[in-house]
């Protein structure tokens, strides 16, 4: 039967083929692959590196539960809006404010075969009564009401978790091709870059433990892993093993440890087992970055369990937790992750938990990083986000109230090039920063001899490298580290308020964490570390930000004033924009609905850099 299958899907692809509709024959995708490559080699590299903004999350029509909320869009038509096309979004020609450096489109591996049918007419399963009720549904909560007769209540009975048109693991792979096919099309080195990915997306007693896995070039698996094969992390970290025994580079991001339920960074496996010498390695090995921040919610941290944070309460999407249980604990943020992992380090001589950052945006509209306060006027999640009237009143079901929603974040690497092999070893090697939105440049180094300012960027880099290490590396020196820190503002946003290095540690057992104020705009450093507020209000009846206040660029130094060389520790810089509208607002001015009082109609953007490392000699 399954021959059967996969000679329907070849026909049916060699026929899309002849007609034009896929923009390669096999030979010439080869021949493509190949070019890239070289083309690869050919493009300058900066040693001083560059940042390279892109999307790590992001969904088409090719995840079924996007599809089911309305929404068609391909992967073609995802990259095409990266790179600042306009395309047909959530019912309105839409596009980017300003076209990505890069991207890669994460759809569901769960149910990738169903969208193939669903998607693809003429494809085996596409006539199905189901599909075709799938399909014609224009009703959310009447598909959500498919989406549970078919899927989820044949999973709570102990059966198949796929609908009737399922066509087969063949299907998957044709969509998985698909994908592939996209991702190579519209790569362009030098100029716009695609990574090979897609989402693991396990979710045992409703926890997120959802992963993006992320591929350096075109070694890729014939058929992606799913939570479908097992809801457990090591089992995707083990398959991972298995491809990588193969020659293929790959990783795993994990992302929305907010909805983690206590389990992200559990004491425990999955299955109840303690945790071993073994498991901090693969996950170590397995998992270089977290996602910092999405659509739903920064994962950073919460007031609630770091009172002395005065800038916790950010995009904590709070009512994410009327839904399922997913009631916030202090063990679902990434602070607190970064932090117990030093203990794990203590006692197993690995860090699980070793993690850089990026953001992502978890767009189920198949646009990418539109980040942008002013430009969310389509949403993010189909007919359920699709109007002011809707992102003011309605709840995402089984995840929080829309107006809750931020529009994501965005990542920058520093990389040499910007091409798929320089992105990817970016990440990988963790010199990486997440930004709730805005364009700002954002940079750390941890050594020793730096100086309070340099004659040029070239040169304060130069002397970063030359000194320490770089966001995302250990400090292994046996003197308090110097942290050289350097922000620039996006170039049409506000002014700088300030950098902050956020440090923790392990003493005496305990996990502790402190923040400090490193430098900020205009003379408001007080002998104490604290900083005198600035006044920037944005203006309510317009949504203008203050333009004359704050810096375009800061700069500065910072020596750990409570080093101590016999103990674990991490470092990682946050910088503050001075506030601008939110997206919420700026529905009401244009369309006049009203939202929630509890609802901010101002935001604080930020920036997370990656952390650096310090771990004893002895």
């Amino acid at each position: 039967m399954k021959k059967i299958i996969y000679l329907l899907y070849t026909i049916f692809i060699l026929v899309l083929v002849s007609c034009g509709n896929i923009n390669e024959d096999s030979d010439d995708q080869n021949a493509e692959m190949t070019t890239d490559t070289e083309t690869s080699r050919e493009v300058e590299e900066n040693p001083l590196k560059e940042a390279y903004f892109g999307e790590t999350h992001l969904h088409t029509g090719v995840s079924m539960d996007a599809f089911i909320a309305g929404t068609r869009l391909t992967p073609d038509e995802a990259y095409r809006f990266a790179k600042g096309e306009e395309v047909m979004v959530n019912g309105s020609m839409h596009s980017i404010k300003r076209p990505l450096d890069w991207c890669a489109v994460t759809d569901h591996s769960e149910f990738m075969g169903e969208s193939m049918s669903l998607l693809t007419s003429g494809a085996p399963g596409y006539d199905h009564p189901v599909a075709k009720e799938f399909r014609e549904t224009t009703d959310y909560q009447k598909a959500l009401g498919l989406y549970k007769k078919y899927v989820l209540d044949a999973l709570a009975g102990g059966g198949s978790p796929h609908p009737p048109f399922f066509q087969g693991e063949e299907s998957i792979k044709s969509a998985w091709q698909r994908n592939i096919e996209a991702t190579e099309k519209h790569y362009d080195p030098g100029t716009f870059t695609t990574i090979h990915a897609y989402e693991w997306s396990a979710a045992p007693d409703e926890a997120n433990l959802h992963r993006n896995v992320f591929f350096r070039d075109t070694n890729l698996p014939e058929i992606p892993f799913s939570s479908n094969e097992s809801p457990d992390p090591i089992k995707l970290w083990e398959w991972l093993q298995e491809q990588r025994d193969k020659g293929m580079r790959v990783f795993c991001v994990p992302h929305n440890s907010n909805e983690g339920k206590q389990m992200e960074f559990a004491e425990q496996t999955l299955s109840g087992d303690p945790i071993t010498r073994e498991y901090v390695e693969l996950r170590n090995s397995m998992e270089p970055l977290i996602e910092m921040m999405q659509i739903k919610g920064n994962s950073e941290v919460f007031p609630k369990f770091w009172p002395n944070d005065e800038f916790a309460d950010f995009e904590n999407a709070v009512s994410i937790q009327k839904f399922n249980d997913r009631i916030f604990t202090k063990q679902d943020f990434v602070r607190y992750g970064l932090t117990r992992g030093l203990k794990y380090q203590e006692e197993f001589g690995t860090n699980p938990f070793k993690y850089g950052f990026v953001g992502g945006t978890d767009s189920h509209n198949g646009s990418p990083s539109n980040v942008a306060e002013d430009n969310y006027m389509v949403g993010s999640h189909g007919v359920v986000d699709k109007t002011a009237e809707d992102r003011a009143t309605r709840d995402m079901d089984g995840e929080l109230t829309v107006a809750d929603m931020s529009t994501g974040a965005i990542t920058g690497v520093w990389a040499t090039s910007n091409t798929r092999e320089a992105i990817w070893d970016a990440m990988y090697a963790k010199e990486t920063f997440a930004t709730s939105g805005p364009r700002m440049k954002v940079r750390a180094f941890a050594g020793q001899d730096y100086e309070d300012s340099y004659e040029s960027n070239n040169a304060l880099v130069e002397a970063g490298y030359a000194n320490g290490v770089p966001m995302g590396g250990n400090y292994n020196g046996e003197s308090a580290p110097q942290i050289l820190v350097w922000a620039i503002k996006d170039p049409i946003g506000p002014g700088l308020d300030r950098i902050q290095i956020i440090k923790g540690w392990v003493e005496n057992g305990e996990m502790k964490d402190k923040v400090y104020n490193v430098v900020a705009s205009g003379d408001r450093m007080n002998s104490d570390g604290s900083v005198t507020p600035i006044d920037a209000p944005v203006d309510l009846e317009t949504g203008e930000y203050n333009k004359e206040k704050g810096s375009a660029e800061l700069m500065g130094v910072w020596t750990d004033p409570d080093f101590d060389p016999n103990e674990y520790a991490y470092y990682y810089i946050r910088v503050l924009q001075l506030p601008t509208a939110r997206w919420n607002l700026y529905d009401e001015i244009r369309e006049g609905v009203d939202f929630p009082d509890r609802i901010p109609k101002q935001i604080v953007e930020r920036a997370w850099g990656s952390p650096i490392w310090y771990e004893p000699s002895n």
